[in-house]
Parts: C-alpha cells; sequence; structure tokens
C-alpha cells in the first residue's frame, strides 16, 4: 500500500491510436486471467490524470490493474489547440474511449471509474449498455449541467461579499486571468474543489496543465469550475439512468461542488446503485480521504466480482 505521500509507479505506459491522433495511457499493476482493469476517467473537460493518480492504490490492495489515461487533447495524448467547438464534444471522447479499450484488448471485461466530467463520461458510456463493462463509479459528478450550475450560484452565495464582487466585476468584462480573479476563485476551490492546501503536487500540476493549453476546457466548460459557459451548459442524462445495467457506486463530498442536488438523479434513477458521502472530502475524496476512498472503492469491486 501506498502512503499519503507517494503515488504508485506504472508498470506500463504507452499510446493507442485513435485514428490520425494517440492516447497515452498508463497501467498500474500486472494483468490477471479472469481479473477486470479499473479504468480511470479523469474530469475537465480538459484535466489530465495525474490529479487521479491515487486511485491506482487499487492496485496494491486489490488484483485489479488500473488504467489511467489523458483524454484527446490534453497531457501525453495529442494535443489539438487549434480545433473548435463543434470538434469538442461528448461522442468524441465516447469513441476515444471505446478506442483505447479495444487498443488495450479489455472490451471484455472492465470497471469505469469517473471523476467529475469523467463521471459523466461514464455515465454517458454506461447508459449504451456495453457488453464488457461490469461496473460505473460515478465520482463527484453531476447529472446535469442546469443542476451543477444552480448549486454552484448557491455556494457562490456564501462567499464573503468582497470576494462575490471580485468575481461578478471580472466576469462582466471577461478578464480572467486578471490576478485579483484568480484570487477569488481560489476561495471557492479550496472550500468546495479540493480542501487540501497546499494542494498535493499531482493536483497542482493537473491545475497548472489546464493553464498550458486551455483549449479543451475553456471550450467545454468555461473559465472556472462555477461559471460554466461552454458547449457543455445544457448537457444533462437525468431522462437516460434508467438505461444503465450494471452496479453502480455513487460518492461525492460533504463540500463538493457536486453537491447532493447535482448527484440525486443518479440516486434515484439508476436501477442497481449505492450512495458514499466522505464526510471530510469537497471534490477530490481521493486525495482528501485516501485511504477511505481506496477501502470503499475495493469493497465495492469485491461485491460485483462476488456476484
Amino acid at each position: 500500500m501506498t502512503t499519503a505521500r507517494t503515488l504508485a509507479p506504472a508498470d506500463r505506459e504507452g499510446t493507442v491510436a485513435f485514428g490520425e491522433f494517440e492516447t497515452w495511457y498508463r497501467i498500474t499493476g500486472e494483468p490477471s486471467p479472469g481479473v477486470a482493469p479499473l479504468v480511470v476517467l479523469h474530469g475537465g473537460p480538459g484535466c489530465v490524470h495525474d490529479y487521479v493518480l491515487t486511485i491506482a492504490d487499487l492496485a496494491q490492495r486489490t488484483c485489479h490493474p488500473v488504467i489511467h489515461y489523458d483524454q484527446l487533447g490534453n497531457g501525453r495524448s495529442t494535443r489539438l489547440p487549434d480545433r473548435g467547438a463543434d470538434f469538442w464534444t461528448p461522442e468524441l471522447f465516447l469513441a476515444e474511449l471505446d478506442s483505447l479499450l479495444a487498443g488495450l484488448g479489455v472490451l471484455d471485461g472492465y470497471h469505469l471509474l469517473g471523476q467529475s466530467w469523467g463521471g459523466m463520461l461514464g455515465a454517458e458510456h454506461a447508459v449504451r449498455r456495453p457488453a464488457g463493462l461490469r461496473s460505473l463509479t460515478i465520482a463527484d459528478s453531476p447529472a446535469s449541467m442546469e443542476l451543477w450550475v444552480a448549486e454552484a450560484n448557491r455556494l457562490r452565495a456564501l462567499l464573503p461579499p468582497e470576494v462575490r464582487a471580485t468575481l461578478l466585476a471580472h466576469e462582466s468584462d471577461g478578464s480572467y486571468d486578471h490576478p485579483e480573479y484568480q484570487r477569488a476563485m481560489e476561495v471557492f476551490y479550496d472550500r468546495h474543489v479540493c480542501r487540501v492546501v497546499p494542494n498535493p503536487p499531482e493536483v497542482a500540476a493537473t491545475f497548472a496543465a489546464i493553464e498550458a493549453d486551455p483549449t479543451v476546457y475553456l471550450t467545454m466548460n468555461g473559465p472556472t469550475e462555477f461559471h460554466v459557459i461552454g458547449t457543455l451548459r445544457d448537457w444533462t442524462i437525468i431522462d437516460r439512468l434508467d438505461r444503465m445495467a450494471v452496479p453502480t457506486l455513487v460518492v461525492s463530498g460533504a463540500h463538493d461542488e457536486a453537491t447532493e442536488a447535482c448527484v440525486r438523479p443518479f440516486t434515484e434513477r439508476i436501477p442497481d446503485v449505492r450512495q458514499h458521502v466522505f464526510p471530510d472530502s469537497s471534490h477530490m475524496p481521493h486525495v482528501e480521504e485516501r485511504a477511505a476512498f481506496m477501502e470503499l472503492l475495493a469493497g465495492f469491486l469485491a461485491e460485483v466480482e462476488g456476484r
């Protein structure tokens, strides 16, 4: 078991062709006959895999290999900063996921864990009822962007008055890069995104990667977690959740920007679902309550595999 200050190293890294592009991946743990790997879908859209690397702990707790990858446009996968909004769609990332699963030879059996946007993507994958999917973990994800924005506005209203005024002033003129706006943004992030301050290196590295190439994040989400003006602003999966046919675990933090209202449709409409809320976490319980998160995840996969 890794300690709270270390990350499990990769046993293998490589790329899988996705049309004319390349998807980078890393695998922790060794494949075993009959053992389905866990594939981790990072958030954003527009993040990189680094901040969810703690989930590689699972490979040392169980026999399940853990597969991380950088989604197209991010990190070590092909970067496409000149592509427009019509290119960056959920359908693109669903096709990339299918390509990765086929390229790694795991289409016949795999578990998915999606964090934030990754949980939205995982849900989109699961409602198609792919034959090899054995379970889905939705971590800190909204069931619709309408719910996400409504709850973000509610949480914003609880910020100190001077912070709210700064956010509004800079959003009105689009000066999102202004240091004052960045400092005000951090107040929200420290409360509702990652309560481990300063952020662990892998989380800081992810924020730095978004800053270095914000193409996907700005296009699909917007300038911040709580100012959503991108192409995903009307996304919802609520009316399709009853199509899911695999055991599903829904997790979030008590201080999460993905609030109880955001995740409630998952717990009410997915046929085979269980839920856990981490009391001392916000949006990253896999970082904020790392040991408890891994224990819960290992137990869930053992339950599913025991069926």
